[in-house]
């Protein structure tokens, strides 16, 4: 019998050939990225970014090749390709998730540090937003099965030819060293270096990209930004009592304690020598501070300079409160206080992309809140922690022999507030084991129940043995989402806004039914204060710690714009216009203010409303109040709007006109004539390179420990 050869098989044979181990992993890579990119409707899908995240991702997929050919146990470096991919999609669709939910992308060593609060705060949302995500995570998950079912050809048992290696070598270099150029020579390097934040290098470079700059700048710092760059030229201040002073009704009377005095006059500083401590100083970043702050023109005494001196604040940060909120039947009280006190026309809630958390610093502190590597965390708040923060109003009003209490009916330590409302001088008590015990605890609890629980004491206290306060309040009850089976608190008013709006969305109406709760603590807050006799004597500023961004991403559809009656989005200035609520029952008929101004002026305007002895360089922000500038002329000490950098530069707003970043232009106010557009929207940049960049060193270099104040 002849033998025959044997034509049969002894097992599997892998699936494709030399291109598929070549080519899956840099396919694999730009595939995510350019999913991510697709489901981001903020972020222009072909720009010369898209060219930068190709030629990473293709990088960064030859390196991942490579790596597992070059390891000689095939097995195990199937299992860790796998292992790869599989924590790359979970990533992907964390950060799709962040972008969905609040419109902003996390680095992963503050995701690391939020999962157990967001678990235990937002457990009962989670299961939503993964809902809206199943078409993205589906398509996340194709490279993994692909793998899986590939895998022997990916990663074949012969590894790769020497030649074939050093090719794919070679043009791993090139894609890297390419992209890297385009990032660091164009007009990305900031975001690529000394303004890195995961939000805005996303977009830029990629997720992966961003990753790896993360860690690197975890372990090497950050690039140090060009300071010197930013520090002004010296020019001339005009003279107190310029266009800035607020627009009131000459027939109107703000109130004894206002229209009777005769204006301030002098700087809001103290006696700090800047130009001493500089020349003193020998770490470069510190001088270059002490200059800084130096260079800066005080703001002046006015008019409302003490209008409160030894009287009461009430500061309340709202939980995603937004004009659009106030409405004169479903929210009486918020309608009242917008229209009798400080009318605010022109004020702004940035979005400062930290959420409540950044909010809230720039409420409670007066300086732009930027990302900030510390052990506790890197937002502006949590890295304060550790710093000294001796200019904050709790630390300003406790020495005059005030009570400084605060309160969140929320979880006490969510984001660290237990420990930065703390470091900034309060006595705070929070939900959830915090020392704030409420009578309901769904979600999310009742702003109305926190003043039942709260106002008494220190309003007792004032009446009985005279001890001022200034108690503050991070409120709950208006936080997204927006919808009656996410929302009790939407729900305990579901049918008064459905009588009234009921063609409006149900996430709209939701918002405004929870805002309703907001409204009744408000109502109860006056109530107890006119009782006791002592509105006169107490002053209430509100504002938002954010516009509600969780009304945008359901669906697809932007309900804000729903809400407003008008569109545009994220990019525009507009977006972000809000309510300074300010109002005391001393101020008798309305005060209208058109000066431009933004959260970061409430703690100096307050502080001059006070009369507190204050150094107003210290601050990012101003006194509202203040009249020494001109509209049509460039001032260090100017009214200045900041929004956040969001990966297209800073836009903002002046007495002189709007800079849109997502449109590179510069429109200027009605009236105001520029002799030289160009060169002011110049100065203003560097101006706001300078608060923005000068701000995060107030933090990073604990800078307040370094001042020299007067004793």
């Amino acid at each position: 019998m002849m033998n025959r050869p044997y034509t049969g098989y002894t097992g599997r044979k892998s699936l494709g050939g030399p291109a598929l181990s070549v080519l899956f992993f840099p396919a694999a890579v730009l595939y995510h990225e350019l999913l991510l990119r697709a489901f981001d409707r903020s972020t222009p899908f072909f720009d010369l970014a898209l060219l930068r995240v190709a030629l990473f991702s293709i990088a960064a997929g030859l390196f991942i090749g490579l790596i597992l050919d070059l390891l000689p146990w095939k097995t195990p470096a199937r299992v860790a390709g796998g292992v790869l991919l599989g924590l790359g999609t979970v990533l992907f669709c964390v950060e799709r998730g962040c972008r969905a939910t609040f419109n902003l992308y996390y680095g992963v060593t503050f995701m690391g540090d939020m999962a157990g609060d967001v678990a235990g705060g937002f457990g009962s949302t989670v299961a939503s937003v993964v809902l809206s995500m199943i078409p993205f995570i589906l398509l996340s998950f194709v490279p993994l099965a692909a793998f899986i079912f590939l895998r022997k050809g990916v990663v074949p048992d012969e590894g790769g030819e020497m030649p074939v290696r050093i090719i794919l070598a070679a043009v791993l270099v090139a894609c890297q060293l390419t992209a890297y150029l385009l990032s660091t020579l164009g007009p990305a390097k900031s975001y690529y270096t000394y303004e890195f934040t995961a939000n805005a290098a996303i977009p830029h470079f990629g997720l992966l990209t961003s990753v790896r700059l993360e860690l690197e700048y975890a372990v090497a710092g950050t690039p140090a930004p060009p300071l010197g760059e930013f520090i002004d030229d010296p020019v001339d201040t005009p003279a107190p009592g310029g266009s800035a002073q607020p627009s009131a009704d000459p027939s109107a009377d703000p109130g004894p304690d206002a229209s009777k005095r005769p204006a301030a006059t002098g700087p809001n500083a103290l006696d700090i020598d800047f130009e001493g401590m500089a020349e003193a100083e020998t770490n470069e970043t510190l001088k270059s501070m002490h200059q800084y702050f130096g260079s800066l023109t005080p703001s002046e005494k006015n008019e409302y300079t003490g209008m409160f001196e030894g009287k009461n604040l009430i500061l309340i940060t709202a939980e995603g409160f937004s004009p659009y909120a106030i409405d004169k039947e479903l929210t009486p009280t918020l309608y009242k206080l917008t229209r009798e006190g400080f009318v605010f026309h022109n004020f702004y809630q940035p979005d400062w992309t930290q959420s409540t958390c950044g909010g809230e610093f720039a409420v409670t502190t007066g300086v732009i809140p930027n990302w900030v590597k510390s052990q506790y965390g890197n937002l502006a708040a949590q890295a304060s922690i550790e710093k000294s923060m001796p200019i904050t109003l709790a630390k300003l009003f406790a020495p005059l022999g005030y009570n400084v209490p605060a309160w969140h009916n929320g979880q006490f330590d969510y984001y660290k507030r237990n420990q930065y409302l703390t470091n900034f001088g309060y006595d705070y008590k929070g939900c959830e084991g915090g020392g704030l015990e409420l009578p309901y605890n769904g979600w999310p609890r009742s702003d109305l129940d926190m003043i039942e629980a709260t106002a008494d004491s220190y309003i007792q206290a004032y009446v009985d043995s005279g001890t001022p306060f200034h108690a503050y309040y991070m409120t709950i009850s208006a936080h997204g989402w927006y919808s009656w089976a996410d929302n009790n608190m939407c729900k305990r008013h579901r049918e008064e806004v459905e009588a009234k709006y009921p063609d409006l969305s149900e996430y709209c109406q939701a918002y405004l039914a929870c805002n309703m709760e907001l409204d009744l603590a408000l109502e109860r807050l006056v109530d107890k204060l006119e009782a006791a006799g002592i509105a006169d004597d107490t002053l209430i500023v509100m504002t938002g710690d954010h516009y509600p961004y969780m009304l945008i991403e359901r669906d697809k559809v932007d309900y804000y714009n729903e809400l407003r009656g008008f569109t545009d989005s994220e990019d525009d200035t507009s977006r972000y216009r809000n309510t300074l609520l300010m109002w005391s029952g001393a101020i008798q008929e309305p005060v209208e203010v058109d000066t431009p101004c933004s959260s970061i002026d409430i703690v100096p305007t307050i502080c001059n409303l006070f009369g507190l002895d204050y150094d107003s360089r210290l601050y990012s922000g101003r006194d509202i109040f203040a009249g020494n500038y001109e509209a049509d002329q460039y001032s260090n000490c100017m009214p200045l709007v900041v929004f956040a950098n969001k990966g297209q530069g800073n836009a903002w707003i002046t007495a002189a006109g709007t800079y849109e970043c997502s449109t590179k232009t510069f429109t200027p106010s009605e009236g105001v004539e520029l002799e030289d557009e160009e060169g002011y929207v110049k100065r203003v940049h560097r101006l706001v390179a300078a608060k923005v960049n000068y701000s995060k060193l107030i933090i990073q270099e604990d800078y307040y420990a370094h001042v020299q104040f007067p004793e």
